[in-house]
């Protein structure tokens, strides 16, 4: 009786997903064609590797001679098998080989999640700032609609309607939640989020990072991968500080400059990145992105903005009997609602970037209630991790109420925003959990007001 083979063909291992790059010019397959596989993991483009042999060729030398040269009689076969260095290109600096298959669509319509759901989501994690949630739920909702239909077989013909893009710019006082709302906005729709500092941001030639540095950054959390990052979410915090200085004799590099080149960007505009780093190089390999379908969100606090929109609604106060009072606007919690295109021009933005980022969302300056709310009632909450910290060492933490609004009170005081809750909550939490683990007797561990002004330590409650 025949026996039957029991071995195995090991399955075809899976085609690399990366693109190679030509070790010399740094181009990727997909623009340099083919490569050429050199011991050590090198590849080398047909064009690096033709200008090798030109400049052989013209530097004279004697081809005949090549024979008599040292190590030139050396065996091809045990050349193939020397240890060479591994020269291959680092893996954050390889860039993800796009489909080979038709492109489909970035979005299914259905998949884009309603504007109500988006706000819905939104408040499981951002107490209040109602009307901001909703501008940006519905921003947001008709961006990646446009995306759809500009991907979708249904795209636009020369006479069809065309959807123009929308990029947004968030105004609200230091800790009001800018960054935590773009953050969370980007995990609930799973999509790549990259966040640059403008204040680093500098024109083409100066010292500091360059525009398309920002589009690095995204590439980068897109894991290299070109049509993931096309379709991600940037957000350029501190975007008052590159308002148009208002007397200066020297060139504004740092901030007319940075609105006049960061338009390409936001308009929509094929860009060639570094990848894996913040600077061009010889060194660096490069890749092409397509930042039309980039939603950009551009945020900051404006700190004299307040002042500029006061004096404009001051202005129209009349005299006579139904006058409005001049200082009828000094109090309003919620002045930077009241913004318009032309205080925002005051203060130093210039018409073209503001063109740019046709939705304007303003943020609420935080009171007491709402801190306290953020400090308890979010998914996330912070009370509630260190609820769940000292859980795992089955112990029970309570934080009173006045407690919790005696927090809220001294962050109002340190003017950070909701930054500070953070800080003050490891500053009086350290204690406690250092101590707790201890002593396996202790079940129940309640924060109060007293603990927090220093007139006393929590109370403890033992187990039994």
């Amino acid at each position: 009786m025949e026996e039957k083979d029991t071995t195995q063909t090991p399955p075809n291992p899976p085609e690399d997903e990366y693109e190679k790059i030509c070790y010399i010019c740094r181009r990727p397959e997909s623009k340099a064609g083919s490569m050429i596989q050199m011991p050590g993991n090198m590849n080398l483009c047909h064009d690096c590797m033709q200008k090798a042999f030109d400049a052989v060729t013209k530097s004279g030398m004697d081809l005949s001679q090549i024979q008599n040269m040292p190590y030139m009689n050396m065996n091809l076969n045990d050349f193939a098998n020397m240890k060479l260095p591994n020269t291959e290109i680092p893996q954050k600096k390889r860039i993800k080989k796009k489909s080979a298959q038709a492109p489909a669509p970035s979005f299914n319509i259905k998949d884009i999640p309603a504007p109500h759901k988006i706000k819905s989501s939104l408040d499981e994690y951002v107490i209040g700032q109602e009307q901001a949630k909703k501008v940006m739920a519905v921003a947001v909702y008709n961006h990646y609609k446009r995306v759809f239909y500009k991907d979708s077989p249904e795209a636009p013909g020369e006479e069809d309607i065309r959807i123009e893009k929308s990029n947004i710019l968030m105004i609200g006082p230091t800790g009001s939640g800018k960054t935590y709302l773009v953050k969370t906005l980007a995990r609930l729709l799973d999509v790549p989020l990259a966040i640059a500092d403008a204040t680093a941001l500098t024109e083409a030639g100066y010292i500091g990072d360059d525009i398309e540095s920002v589009v690095s950054k995204l590439l980068a959390a897109a894991d290299n991968d070109v049509e993931k990052a096309e379709r991600g979410i940037i957000f350029i915090d501190e975007i008052d500080k590159i308002a148009k200085k208002k007397s200066t004799n020297t060139r504004d590099v740092s901030g007319e400059s940075v609105q006049q080149e960061l338009l390409k960007l936001l308009e929509g505009s094929v860009v060639e990145v570094p990848v894996g780093s913040n600077q061009k190089n010889a060194l660096t390999p490069m890749a092409t992105v397509n930042t039309d379908n980039i939603l950009f969100i551009c945020g900051g606090a404006f700190p004299d903005l307040e002042d500029i929109i006061k004096q404009r609604l001051n202005k129209t106060s009349s005299i006579g009997f139904k006058a409005e009072l001049k200082d009828k606007y000094d109090d309003d919690p919620d002045i930077l609602s009241h913004v318009v295109n032309k205080d925002l021009r005051t203060f130093g933005m210039i018409p073209e970037f503001l063109g740019r980022l046709p939705v304007v969302v303003t943020l609420q300056k935080l009171t007491s209630p709402m801190l306290v709310e953020i400090l308890k009632r979010p998914k996330n909450a912070i009370v509630k991790q260190y609820i769940k910290l000292l859980a795992l060492d089955e112990v029970k933490l309570v934080f009173e109420d006045e407690a919790l609004e005696w927090i809220a009170r001294e962050a109002l005081e340190r003017e950070t925003g909701a930054r500070a809750l953070r800080a003050i909550m490891e500053e009086f939490m350290l204690d406690i959990m250092f101590e707790v683990p201890k002593d396996p007797g202790i079940g129940t561990v309640v924060i109060t007001r007293g603990y927090l002004e220093k007139n006393g330590g929590p109370r403890i409650e033992m187990r039994g």
